[in-house]
């Protein structure tokens, strides 16, 4: 199976903490009602309109001057099978995040992983499969974040939300199919503004809550590059400046676990 986190993500950790895979199935073929709904009702192809790419920033940069947070997300993710057919599997993942250190956690009843970096190592741990791997990291959020995906080839969920604003991001900025405002929902209770956006190989789609915290309560992701379209969604619930002990960044494994090597990547960059 084929998951839209990407074969570099999945690689590094099935050869790290080992993986499972779901006998779960479904017809491909949708129901009439989902085929008649109405035509695309925003026809904006090809426009890059520079207040999209701003309220991206703004989000971005609203996020980075949190001290702490906490996210809960309800995310679905489809994996896509070798003939084609795409299952979706259901996942929740909360985040605590400080400066420097974050505790990710992501749970289903096919499999979770556990991601912990405390200013100095970072680890990941398979708690049913009872294994973890720890390595030395850098004194920060943003340099771990770049090292593990360079070195071992993670990319931890929703990490691409903290960038837009800090100029790291800025040729993906300037490289936009597409960047327009769709028009506004309610999510969860809470007012936002919708943003559709096209990459090369990626659509993606973000829901900003509007007013003075520019919070993303809504993420799609469609990759592209697969004819099935595999699709990721989460829907966010935020924390800003909780209070965390440093008991909560700390790892601290079952007696039974089992340390072992975190796989070197050794595929492209993209």
């Amino acid at each position: 199976m084929r998951s839209l986190y990407g074969r570099a993500f999945a690689v590094a950790l099935a050869v790290a903490v080992g993986s499972t895979q779901s006998d779960a199935a479904q017809s491909r073929s949708a129901p009439s009602s989902l085929r008649a709904v109405s035509k695309n009702p925003v026809a904006r192809e090809g426009v890059v309109d520079p207040a999209a790419i701003e309220a991206l920033k703004k989000m971005s940069a609203y996020l980075t001057t949190a001290n702490t947070l906490g996210i809960t997300s309800q995310g679905s993710l489809d994996v896509v099978t070798n003939d084609g057919q795409r299952i979706q599997l259901d996942g929740t993942t909360e985040y605590k995040i400080r400066r420097p250190g974050f505790v990710i956690d992501y749970a289903s009843d096919i499999k979770d992983r556990r991601f912990i970096y405390d200013g100095k190592t970072f680890t990941v741990y398979s708690p049913k499969l009872g294994y973890y791997a720890t390595v030395a990291a850098p004194a920060t959020n943003r340099e771990v974040l770049d090292t593990i995906y360079k070195k071992f080839g993670i990319a931890l969920p929703l990490e691409d939300l903290f960038r837009w604003g800090d100029g790291s991001s800025a040729a993906r900025l300037q490289a936009l199919k597409s960047a327009y405002a769709v028009g506004t929902a309610t999510i969860d209770g809470a007012e936002t503004d919708h943003y559709a956006f096209r990459e090369a190989d990626v659509d993606w789609e973000v829901w900003i809550q509007r007013g003075d915290q520019p919070l993303p309560r809504k993420l799609v992701i469609v990759d592209r590059t697969d004819p099935s379209r595999p699709t990721f969604m989460a829907r966010l619930n935020w924390q800003v400046n909780p209070t965390f002990a440093d008991s909560d960044f700390a790892f601290v494994a079952d007696g039974n676990a089992k340390r072992i090597q975190l796989a070197t990547f050794k595929g492209s960059e993209k």
